[in-house]
């Protein structure tokens, strides 16, 4: 299994093609792989909706925090 971390940067990805796109990438992560999302807003929503649908299942850790990029470092526990 891989560990490499996956970068997906969701600024080019169709607003409502956005959290699905998100979700499957974190779902195909394995223990302990990490997701760099990269968006052009604080995708605060997604962490919400990610701690509704799978608590205790990820860390987030901000990497940047705008004005114009954001950067989330999800990791899959």
């Amino acid at each position: 299994m891989s560990l490499q971390p996956i970068e997906l940067d969701v600024r080019v990805i169709a607003p409502r093609d956005k959290h699905p796109t998100i979700f499957r990438a974190f779902e195909s992560l394995t223990k302990g792989q990490a997701l760099t999302l990269i968006n052009d807003h604080d995708p605060k929503p997604l962490r919400y909706q990610l701690m509704a649908e799978h608590p205790n299942t990820f860390d987030w850790t901000y990497e940047a925090e705008g004005p114009e990029v954001w950067r989330v470092k999800i990791s899959r526990r």
